[in-house]
């Protein structure tokens, strides 16, 4: 499908399509959908679908034993009170949405500039942006303020690199440069492709006066780029709003849901059988009763009119006590979970030790509705720039002549220390005031004039790409390709060789004081395959220099061989740098006799000129002058990761939490950091990389390592084929164990045939059996496919985490998303359900906060369905007794306020105070997050454990009581044993049984909690008094109707037998139970419990450090550039302005 746009003509048949704004939503709601849309979110849940017909139930008079209003309050509190947490999360959204929409930006009309608002910007609108301004939508470039209308852009949040890129714009637009009349009359027709998400990728073509010009992404400026060193340029919108590639990457929005709710709701449907099927057995007592024995006494009880049979008396009986036992599934559930989540959350934000101070930011709860799921989490998803590094790149070591320069740091917790203090930069006026170095050796060597260290740095401030830019004099500012030639180029600026300017033909370099300009002749620009650049230049001593950088794999091949001590002493310095996970690169030069120069320039040109295999003839004519070097030295940088990042991610592979890093990084970079990080170690059995470029080639690659891993999974015997072939249909891949820990490398290329069809199996159960994942090279839509594959094959918890708009899609796809709070904006952290600042935050989010949560939720609703089934089923026994008549065995305000008053504080105290172990305990031993992830503490097993002690408790309750008052008489010879003395016995004999139940199940004691359990119990006594109290049963007869009950029930001795004999009966077996299950059915949490028992007695042990491994045989050699470099367009003199001098300082732009 194609796409027309035409500058400034409204045609009526774009208007719908084309011409939309440039508005973009993230919110979910609006004020005309958001009653039916939330109503219908909150009916997904069951049990709330489950009220709103036993509301109507309630309704028929032939059938209601319950008022109506004790069903219609409690819904309409649960629904009030999760729409208005849900409109106050989407009213966030929208404050969001409004930010975005309301930026203003420049657009040409009629001759003139008008400022307008984003969102008012149109298909077809010619629109103005300046330098370090993001990018409005998605824009063909027409003109700009550099030569040739070149235009320099970021694209981090696009695809998390912050190395410039270049755009240009075709000849024919460029004439239009900044004049406005001509901007405004440009008539141009773009014929272009319907929008897409692929970010690589665009064609189209321009129509203009007369002439079709062919468009290629290179002229386009994408929506969430940022105009870099370049003063102005013009563009004509092609795509806005959620048409821009950006937006089509993003993902939509979705209603997330915990694992719990899905089982809530499953346990609803269970309940709502059982329930139907005990109504079913009273209905059927009930017909056979009134058949044998109410048919002869309708004298004494007589039938309704409505009732002309038993089986019509069986069948409203039915419904009847449908609505009496409806508290198995009590609203108010789903009200106090909503309150235990909101307590969970507050938590999150309150943690002063996830709070970063030098931002101000602490951590965020976004949502209150996925805290349990945090205490699950299988697979965590990661970005890597901006979220695992800080994306700074720090000249941390170097080794000249032989000779080791730099300092070692001391690891303190989550920071560096230095053994000495920084060196004195300030001799130097041209210095980075915020480049740091601590080894005063090398200043000392520079300052003496070492030849060696002279050369070292030359060769650092001219072999690069970069460009200068010096509005201020003085104050230089370098833009550059890669973040590692910015930090070798501001090294050599600080230890005295300043790189001043360039133009197309000379560099300018400051020596120590002293301006120096070198005559550029050839730039022997980087490649992937390369993997090292030269440049030759003539001195001002007339001397032709060719200096080179790159790996130390390719530079050692090319040395000269005079060199092969010096090179074994550097090769020792790398490997110590290697250890340590620093950036590497060689650095060498060749003095070029003038003769043979001109001989191999003339030959270099006429290959330049060569229409066929240019790249080969290329490479070949490098090599002839890329030889017998003479080498320098080698530096060390850091790609500097975020605080405590190594531990963080060891910490979470000892709680069984595997890491995949999917970034839009290049390959070498990606895995150096996982290795840095302890994603990857050097002890792993195998390492897998998967760089197919077909569907034959990845299947092969990915079973190739899947039969490494584990030989038998590709027999048909294997249990997991034959599940598989016997349930197609069945999409969850059970676990599979490797024989050792693997790692999986993968890049984009290859990933987008992986996803397609079967390769998809193939790839997840590759994936999910290696200890680490690296997806390189990944477009946003690829990220957010993996995690939805990983979430479709596999029944886990999943977690991304990022802090770009490149990772927005994944942070929505994943069950959990957490935004970082980092140098890419602010997009993953407006669409993410966690937010904070710092990597390894992530640990104390899930092995505290989600641990607890998870614990603490699974330990309220054991209890929960417990202690409503133990209430509810004693209606069932009293059945029997009653001639199945639907007669409640309690008092109605018992009813009433059980749940709502009487046992509501105690649970709530559990579920929001409740620790097994404090959060010391929780980090030092993470092996106690897997029942999590496995959930062990509340799934279905679990709740028919529930349902078989609610059962055993409710027939304990009522018999127990029945046997203690049958045929017995008070003092005063009268009976006891009438319907109000037994309601109120078995009522308080319930109290007491459940509060002693979750005495039981609290593991740390607070003032709060024994307020709340014991101040529940109490309270209960105080109520009964004031409701069986002489005054209110007078006034009100037909409420209060238990005249006089309390004051000659809790005096009876029976009373005092019933409670204890039911706590004994019905505490015991669960005592028991706790004691027996350690010694016969011990779980790996056992164990480490009773070692954490053993380390309370004793002192604190001192916490085990993470070793960083790395093996000096690997190399993060040259990380340069994710393309070719800027050396083409460096020599064409095309990005260059001429030169302006002012006395000593220079201004230029890149």
């Amino acid at each position: 499908m194609l796409r027309i746009v035409e500058s400034f003509v409204p045609l009526i048949a774009l208007v719908f399509f084309y011409l939309q704004n440039n508005t973009i939503k993230t919110s979910r709601y609006n004020v005309f959908n958001f009653l039916p849309l939330n109503l219908f979110e909150q009916f997904q849940r069951l049990a709330n679908a489950y009220f709103l017909v036993l509301l109507f139930l309630q309704l028929i008079p032939q059938i209601s034993s319950l008022a109506w209003y004790t069903t219609v309050i409690p819904l309409m509190v649960v629904l009030s009170i999760t729409a208005v947490k849900d409109a106050i999360d989407d009213m966030k959204r929208h404050q969001n949405d409004n930010d975005v929409n309301n930026r203003s930006v420049m657009v040409v009309m009629n001759g003139r500039i008008k400022e307008d608002k984003w969102m008012n910007i149109q298909v077809g609108d010619i629109i103005k942006l300046r330098n370090n301004q993001p990018v409005t939508a998605d824009i063909l470039l027409l003109s700009s303020s550099e030569p040739y209308s070149l235009t320099y852009i970021e694209t981090a949040e696009l695809d998390g690199e912050t190395n410039l890129k270049v755009k240009q714009a075709i000849p024919v637009t460029s004439d239009l440069e900044d004049n406005l009349e001509l901007l405004s009359a440009f008539d141009g027709k773009v014929t272009c492709e319907s929008p897409n998400n692929k970010l690589d990728k665009f064609t189209g073509i321009l129509t203009y006066k007369g002439k079709d010009f062919t468009l290629d992404h290179d002229k386009l400026l994408l929506r969430g780029c940022i105009i870099r060193n370049t003063d102005w340029c013009y563009g004509l919108v092609i795509y806005t709003g959620p048409d821009t590639k950006l937006m089509q990457n993003c993902g939509k929005s979705t209603f997330k849901r915990t694992h719990m709710d899905h089982l809530l709701n499953v346990l609803v449907v269970w309940i709502f059988l059982f329930l139907g099927s005990m109504c079913f057995i009273l209905a059927i007592g009930h017909g056979i009763w009134e058949n044998k024995k109410g048919y002869y006494f309708q004298n004494y009880l007589p039938w309704e009119e409505y009732v002309p049979s038993s089986a019509v008396s069986a069948i409203l009986v039915f419904w009847s006590y449908f609505i009496i036992l409806n508290t198995m599934v009590p609203i108010s559930l789903y009200v106090s979970v909503e309150i235990i989540r909101l307590g969970n959350s507050c938590y999150i934000n309150w943690d002063r030790k996830m709070f970063y101070a030098p931002k101000n930011s602490p951590a965020q709860a976004r949502t209150t509705t996925l805290n349990e799921e945090l205490g699950q989490v299988k697979y965590v998803f990661s970005d890597k720039t901006g979220t695992l590094t800080q994306n700074i790149m720090v000249f941390n070591k170097c080794s000249i002549n032989g000779m080791f320069y730099g300092i070692y740091f001391i690891k303190t917790n989550y920071s560096y220390v230095t053994a000495s203090p920084g060196v004195d930069f300030s001799y130097n006026k041209l210095a980075d005031p915020k480049f740091s170095f601590y080894d005063k050796t090398l200043v000392e060597a520079v300052k003496k004039g070492d030849r060696w260290v002279h050369l070292f740095f030359l060769s650092l401030s001219l072999c690069h790409t970069v460009m200068s830019e010096e509005k201020v004099e003085g104050k230089l500012v370098y833009q550059a390709q890669s973040p590692d030639e910015s930090a070798l180029v501001t090294a050599a600026r600080n230890f005295g060789f300043v790189f001043r300017y360039r133009t197309s033909e000379t560099i300018a370099v400051v020596e120590m004081g002293e301006t120096k300009v070198y005559q550029l002749l050839a730039i022997l620009d980087f490649s992937n395959v390369r993997k090292r650049m030269s440049i030759v230049v003539r001195t001002p001593e007339d001397r032709v220099m060719l200096f080179c950088k790159g790996a130390d794999t390719i530079l050692c091949q090319l040395l000269h061989p005079s060199c092969r001590f010096l090179r074994d002493v550097t090769m020792e310095h790398l490997d110590d740098f290697a250890i340590e996970g620093l950036r590497t690169l060689m650095v060498a030069y060749r003095e070029l006799d003038n003769s043979f120069f001109q001989a191999w320039s003339k030959k270099h040109s006429e290959v330049c000129l060569s229409l066929e295999n240019r790249e080969h003839k290329m490479s070949n004519v490098y090599e002839e002058i890329e030889k017998d070097l003479m080498l320098l030295g080698a530096t060390a940088i850091e790609d500097k990761l975020q605080d405590g990042v190594p531990e963080t991610v060891a910490t979470l592979n000892k709680a069984q939490i595997k890491m995949w890093v999917l970034t839009g990084d290049k390959q070498e970079t990606a895995v150096n950091i996982a290795y840095a990080c302890n994603i990857f170690e050097e002890e792993m059995d195998g390492m897998f990389i998967v760089e197919g470029k077909n569907n034959e080639t990845v299947l092969q690659e990915l079973r190739s390592a899947r039969d490494k891993m584990k030989p038998e999974s590709l027999l048909e015997s294997d249990p997991v084929n034959i599940y598989l072939t016997s349930k197609p249909q069945i999409l969850r891949i059970p676990e599979e164990v490797p024989n050792g820990n693997y790692g999986l490398i993968i890049n984009g290329c290859s990933l987008a045939y992986a996803l397609e069809g079967n390769l998809e199996l193939e790839l997840v159960r590759t994936a999910c059996m290696c200890k680490g994942v690296i997806c390189c090279r990944m477009t946003p839509l690829q990220k957010a496919q993996v995690v939805e594959m990983v979430k479709r094959y596999k029944k886990v918890v999943t977690l991304a985490i990022g802090d770009g708009a490149n990772d927005v899609s994944m942070i929505k796809a994943a069950h959990i998303g957490v935004g970082i709070s980092g140098q890419e904006g602010m997009q993953a952290m407006l669409n993410s359900d966690y937010a904070f600042s710092q990597f390894h935050y992530l640990q104390r989010l899930l092995l505290v906060h989600g641990r607890w949560s998870y614990n603490r939720m699974c330990k309220f609703l054991s209890y929960f369905f417990y202690k409503n089934f133990a209430f509810t089923l004693v209606h069932f026994w009293y059945a029997f007794f009653s001639g199945f008549s639907a007669q409640t065995v309690y008092d109605t305000w018992f009813i009433t306020f059980y749940n709502l008053v009487y046992t509501s504080l105690p649970v709530l105290g559990l579920s929001l105070f409740d620790q097994d172990v404090n959060e010391t305990w929780s980090l030092r031993f993470p092996e106690l997050y897997e029942p999590g992830q496995h959930n062990l503490y509340f799934n279905k097993k679990e709740f028919v454990k529930c349902l078989v002690h609610g059962i055993y408790s409710s027939f304990v309750l009522f018999f127990i009581p029945m046997g203690t008052i049958y045929n017995s008489v008070r003092s005063d010879g009268k009976e006891i044993s009438d319907y109000q003395s037994f309601s109120l016995i078995v009522q308080t004999s319930l109290l007491w049984v459940v509060t002693m139940q979750i005495a039981l199940e609290t593991t740390y004691w607070t003032t709060i909690s024994h307020i709340f359990t014991w101040g529940s119990l109490g309270f209960y006594f105080c109520i009964l008094f004031f409701l069986y109290s002489d005054g209110l049963c007078l006034m009100f007869p037909n409420l209060f109707q238990f005249l006089g009950v309390a004051r000659n029930t809790l005096n009876l001795p029976q009373m005092w037998l019933s409670i204890v004999l039911s706590v004994v009966l019905c505490i015991l077996p669960v005592i028991g139970y706790q004691f027996l299950k350690p010694l016969f059915w011990p779980v790996n949490v056992d164990k480490i419990m009773d070692r954490i028992h053993l380390c309370t007695k004793l002192p604190l042990p001192p916490p085990t450090r993470t070793k960083l491994k790395y093996a000096s045989c690997r190399r993060s050699a040259y990380a340069f550039s994710h393309k070719q470099g800027f050396g083409a367009l460096i020599t064409s003199g095309k990005i260059l302005r001429s030169r302006v001098s002012k006395k000593n300082s220079f201004l230029f732009k890149k």
